[in-house]
């Protein structure tokens, strides 16, 4: 079992992902079905809800959660792959200096070129995207 942990130890950080994520989701669908629940009340009485309750139905269920409502933060996208891009290519060049096997070589550079290449778009989304002053 200990081995199984050691191999496959990276897998937990997907998985917590999947778990808060899931959560998340959990939380914005009860807050839509109380306010459901809320409205149902209000035409019960016969009574108009009022426009912020009624906003809180407008946005999507995962508007929260940086769902496609939240813009993403271009800048900080590309420092973050261009670090990753650049740890990869000198991990793949200089192997011996972290202790990683030769043989790593040439999956390191293809991962270093993959995250170059993000951090290529996250780059000219960057600056290509404007942003509300609001």
């Amino acid at each position: 079992m200990e081995d199984l942990f050691r191999a496959y130890w990276w897998l937990m950080f997907p998985m917590a992902w999947f778990v808060i994520s899931g959560f998340s989701s959990w939380l914005n669908y009860r807050k839509q079905r109380e306010t459901l629940k809320l409205l149902k009340t209000y035409a019960d009485k016969g009574q108009e809800p009022p426009e912020s309750l009624l906003r809180v139905l407008d946005k999507p269920i995962d508007a929260d959660s940086g769902g496609p409502g939240r813009p993403a933060n271009y800048w900080s996208l590309f420092g973050l792959f261009a670090v990753l891009a650049g740890g990869f290519g000198i991990a793949a060049y200089m192997p011996e200096t972290f202790g990683v096997d030769i043989g790593v070589r040439f999956p390191f550079t293809v991962v270093a070129l993959v995250m170059g290449a993000v951090s290529v778009w996250a780059l000219i989304s960057a600056m290509t995207t404007r942003r509300d002053r609001s």
